[in-house]
């Protein structure tokens, strides 16, 4: 079946085109490169010194994609890697270590900056380590942003972040930049940005009607992908939130499911809420086991783990440092575990979810660590089906289609026997 390419799919492709033949171009356009990870990443205070953005973890999973993350992640191991380092970490090594050809089949350029804004995950901070070792040590600077351990953010912890990037994280970007910092154009991205984040919080919140237009999980990869990388900010990205929103609203209107990779699914069976990250090397398939079996994800963590809008937060250029200080402190890998159940907890219902599904992720600790503890939690105060798989990031040997399916079909079954006993009560 052919599937209709929606003007949505045109524009982001387009964009993220664009900006590697911007990156391959950067040297010789004197333009600066800062290296930084997505979950409380500072993209407009980045663009407002004219730098271009990498982001380690995405090249990573578009290697995996393009099914080139195997040899990567051998080429890492043969350095020295250990299996049970980060399958990303290790991508991201071996693609550096091969050429460090980026997803257009150009080189990407060597950092000029290494920016960490620390967001609840260890990994990045050794990350960064290997990475000024190769890159033979380039200008780095660690936002600290503390872990919301008591489940909320105080003005303290506010405070704390905005002062490290006014005195700080400014002073190095204006130093590598060669540029003084225009407090002007970032008010000018951060009012973009709102905007933007406006209409991914309609997007994802569409899953509410029956049947979903949007799968949350696999097809919400795809619509969090300019707003949580280089493009929020931009006026390109609001045209695409626009468009998207514009052509979810109309398959509400129509009474129509998902699109998937091969076609709109004519079927909603099975409603569900996915805890974790989705596997990269066989993503297709992966997703396939489940519009197979019409089962929708109408919601999902990963879908969070680049800022948490459906709560209300968007970033403010009343106050510009102190929103991207509250957008870093407020990202999923940031949360808790009790706030990481409410969340979760509030989607199953808000959502009207059958189920409630973990994806554990092998080398993933920042997803993984207390995943058990949320699936029992959860069923205990839903009542709803828990159930668990595990897979990896991006490293093939850990994606077992078979073991995988057979899970699934239980769980599935499961469901539908919890349905049978609620109609017999």
């Amino acid at each position: 079946m052919e599937v209709r390419k929606e003007k949505s799919m045109t524009l982001q492709k387009d964009m993220f085109a664009n900006h590697f033949k911007r990156l391959s171009r950067a040297g010789e356009e004197g333009r600066k490169v800062v290296y930084t990870f997505v979950p409380g990443n500072l993209n407009e205070l980045i663009r407002s010194f004219d730098m271009l953005p990498v982001h380690p973890e995405i090249n990573a999973l578009q290697s995996a994609m393009r099914k080139k993350s195997a040899n990567y992640i051998r080429e890492a191991e043969k350095h020295g890697h250990s299996e049970d380092v980060c399958t990303y970490v290790k991508c991201d090594v071996g693609m550096m270590k091969t050429g460090n050809i980026g997803p257009t089949g150009e080189k990407l350029p060597d950092p000029d900056l290494l920016l960490l804004s620390y967001t609840g995950c260890f990994t990045f901070m050794k990350w960064f380590e290997i990475l000024r070792q190769e890159y033979n040590n380039p200008p780095t600077v660690m936002l600290q942003v503390p872990y919301q351990s008591d489940g909320k953010i105080t003005p303290e912890m506010t405070n704390y972040v905005a002062d490290q990037l006014r005195d700080v994280v400014v002073p190095a970007m204006e130093k590598v930049s060669g540029t003084e910092f225009d407090a002007e154009k970032l008010r000018t991205f951060l009012a973009s940005s709102a905007r933007a984040e406006d209409d991914l919080v309609a997007i994802l919140a569409s899953a509410k009607n029956k049947p979903s237009p949007i799968d949350a999980y696999f097809g919400g990869v795809y619509y969090i992908g300019p707003i949580f990388t280089a493009f929020r900010g931009f006026d390109s990205c609001e045209e695409y939130y626009r468009v998207l929103r514009a052509e979810i609203e109309e398959r509400v209107n129509n009474g129509q499911g998902p699109i998937t990779p091969e076609g709109q699914m004519s079927e909603e069976k099975y409603r569900l809420v996915v805890e974790g990250p989705p596997n990269w090397t066989s993503f297709r398939e992966f997703w396939k086991m489940f519009y197979d079996e019409s089962a929708v994800i109408v919601a999902s963590s990963y879908t969070k783990v680049g800022g948490i809008y459906d709560n209300g937060f968007r970033h403010d250029p009343a106050r510009p440092f102190e929103s991207l200080a509250d957008y870093c402190l407020g990202c999923y890998t940031n949360l808790n575990l009790p706030s990481r159940i409410d969340l979760l907890e509030k989607y199953i219902k808000d959502y009207d979810a059958d189920g409630f599904l973990i994806n554990s992720i092998k080398s993933c600790n920042s997803f993984s660590a207390g995943q058990l503890l949320i699936l029992r939690e959860l069923e205990d105060r839903t009542g709803k089906a828990g159930g668990f798989i595990e897979s990896d990031l991006v490293d093939p040997r850990y994606f077992s289609p078979a073991n995988i399916k057979n899970r699934l079909e239980s769980y599935f079954q499961m469901i539908d026997a919890k349905r049978r006993t609620v109609r017999n009560a």
